[in-house]
């Protein structure tokens, strides 16, 4: 696929739209979905509140803690004291998956569900995705971890927990240990991940492009790519924001991401509107 013209070799730059959806329509797309989606269902996501509750539950004022060290240091403290999540995964449980969400409600789950990536990763812990597969009858395998990948079959999406699954506490990456690991980029589905995105093309959605986690992924694909085959036949990626933002997406660009940024910075949800223009765009092939 090329970079920067379109097949005729006219010099003009291809649509960005009309090109991933060619190629979510192909199978030739992988999906990375992060916080973003689910904060879209109104679900409260953020670092803060979660640790609040470790210090709520170690009996330490929340402000305190806070000052004590970054996220993952405190959450490491907590685990040492806890000897695991303790009450936190109970506080997961009830914040991220209140009754009064309805996933039949949610069009952008309707939308990853209608569109055709064959591979979905998350750095998401929560179901949601989980619930929209079922509730749209998508069949799926769930990957936590190697011991899953046997269960994998041609043909049926399977749905990747990069960063672990709450019905899954060992799996989660949350303290300093279990992320100093993640940096080492070699447990078995980093492994995974390596080899998957050598042969196809990465849409990122639900991410902020701050996000250390999400640009350490960037950097560590890009060393990839370029060990297995140069820029030459190295598929390409994508990254949505709801915004234009030309210091991020020159950075992106020389790590082979394509950044597409919302036509209407204004519309009331800037991720549904994307989704809605690549399924109009020809990404699905169900009916």
């Amino acid at each position: 696929m090329a970079d920067a013209a379109d097949a005729s070799g006219s010099g003009r730059a291809a649509d960005p739209i009309n090109e991933l959806a060619a190629s979510i329509r192909q199978g030739k797309v992988i999906l990375f979905v992060g916080a973003g989606v689910s904060m879209n269902l109104g679900l409260p996501s953020s670092w803060d509140m979660l640790v609040d509750e470790m210090a709520r539950d170690l009996g330490i004022d929340p402000g305190e803690y806070r000052a004590l060290g970054d996220h993952y240091a405190l959450a490491e403290y907590y685990r040492i004291r806890k000897g695991g999540l303790g009450g936190l995964r109970d506080w997961m449980e009830a914040h991220w998956h209140p009754d009064t969400v309805s996933i039949e409600a949610s069009r952008v789950h309707a939308l990853i569900c209608r569109l055709n990536f064959p591979l979905v990763y998350t750095t998401n812990y929560d179901r949601w995705l989980e619930r929209a597969f079922d509730h749209h009858h998508v069949p799926y395998t769930k990957v936590n971890s190697v011991a899953d990948l046997p269960r994998v079959e041609n043909g049926r999406r399977q749905l990747i927990k990069f960063h672990g699954d709450i019905d899954d506490e060992a799996s989660i990456v949350l303290d300093e240990a279990a992320y100093f690991e993640r940096l080492e980029f070699e447990t078995p589905l980093d492994i995974r991940l390596r080899a998957d995105v050598l042969t196809r093309g990465v849409l990122f959605i639900g991410y902020a492009l701050s996000d250390v986690n999400l640009r350490f992924l960037f950097y560590k694909l890009s060393k990839s790519w370029q060990h297995a085959a140069g820029k030459r036949g190295r598929p390409r990626c994508y990254i949505f924001s709801p915004q234009r933002n030309a210091v991020q997406e020159a950075i992106f660009a020389q790590w082979g991401i394509h950044m597409i940024a919302a036509d209407d910075v204004d519309a009331p949800d800037p991720l549904l509107a994307f989704l809605e223009r690549l399924d109009a765009a020809g990404g699905s092939t169900r009916p």
